[in-house]
């Protein structure tokens, strides 16, 4: 006879044992956030408009998101500036440390909004949550340096001992945001251990469209494909960015007179000859194939 166990002891409830990163999970499902969330990253959208600036932001230039390893400033000063609080002697260190502190929270922010305009609906309500975290740092890190400019040093300690924990907070919602819902992560396939090494029939040449994209399928993986004339282009379908498929984007041609695609989602825009990133919020370059097309008019595949 089978017997219910309790797992829980008296007056404890499944809901006071939930582990923190379930509590952070329900978070992508709170609708409630989606009204400033539409407010808020439309006027994002709104400001800041494609180009080098956008690009920047997001971290197109050094290849990958900018704003991640931007955070080490902020936490890293502040934290030392926790550490050094606790010494004696020490407090005109402490406060320089909270200055910079605050200097270095600026691009963090900027990278941040951009970055968060971009993202997908669930990973935008856990990013909101993490933003007024680390807004509300900085508020408190803000209101410690003018107490201590005032001479206040124990309020100036007791807000930067608040602002930390407000720090942490947002950055455990931070590292859920990376490491849980993977925003900042390529999202294209990894070729290297999805497809063998070598040629690989794909399709008919004759099948494919003249200049139209066409999502076709090799092993495990979706290629985008676009024929020009004697040309074939093929990178890999799923967007770098967070997996939009590219077959459905627009085809272009940019200022160097490459032909490129803009992903349907977000507006990354790749070069389709090398899958180089031209525009962001993608930073990863798209993975991309050689081809060639057989004497009986087979198109080939290999990845680069």
């Amino acid at each position: 006879m089978n017997r219910r166990v309790n797992i829980f002891r008296r007056g404890e409830s499944p809901q006071a044992t939930a582990r923190l990163a379930d509590a952070t999970e329900r978070l992508e499902h709170a609708g409630g956030l989606d009204r400033p969330i539409r407010v808020l990253s439309g006027a994002v959208r709104r400001v800041l408009r494609p180009g080098p600036v956008k690009d920047a932001l997001h971290g197109v230039p050094v290849g990958h998101p900018a704003h991640a390893p931007l955070t080490d400033l902020p936490i890293g000063l502040w934290m030392s500036a926790a550490v050094l609080d606790l010494v004696p002697g020490t407090r005109r260190a402490s406060q320089v440390l909270v200055a910079a502190g605050l200097a270095g929270a600026v691009p963090t922010v900027l990278t941040g909004i951009a970055d968060w305009s971009a993202l997908h609906r669930e990973q935008q309500r856990v990013g909101l949550v993490h933003a007024a975290g680390t807004a509300t740092a900085s508020m408190l890190y803000s209101a410690s340096l003018v107490a201590r400019y005032q001479g206040r040093d124990a309020a100036g300690r007791a807000f930067g001992f608040a602002g930390l924990s407000a720090l942490v907070a947002g950055a455990y919602l931070g590292g859920h945001l990376a490491f849980r819902q993977a925003a900042g992560a390529s999202h294209a396939d990894q070729l290297a251990h999805l497809v063998p090494l070598g040629w690989h029939d794909l399709c008919a040449v004759e099948d494919l469209p003249d200049g139209w994209p066409v999502a076709r399928r090799l092993g495990y993986i979706d290629l985008f494909v676009l024929r020009q004339g004697e040309e074939v282009h093929v990178l890999a379908d799923r967007c770098s960015h967070l997996a939009g498929p590219l077959h459905q984007g627009r085809v272009l041609t940019d200022d160097g007179a490459d032909t490129c695609v803009v992903c349907p989602w977000h507006g990354s825009t790749f070069r389709v000859a090398d899958g180089s990133v031209v525009h962001g919020p993608a930073t990863a370059r798209q993975p991309s194939f050689e081809t060639r097309v057989t004497e009986d008019g087979t198109l080939q595949v290999r990845p680069v």
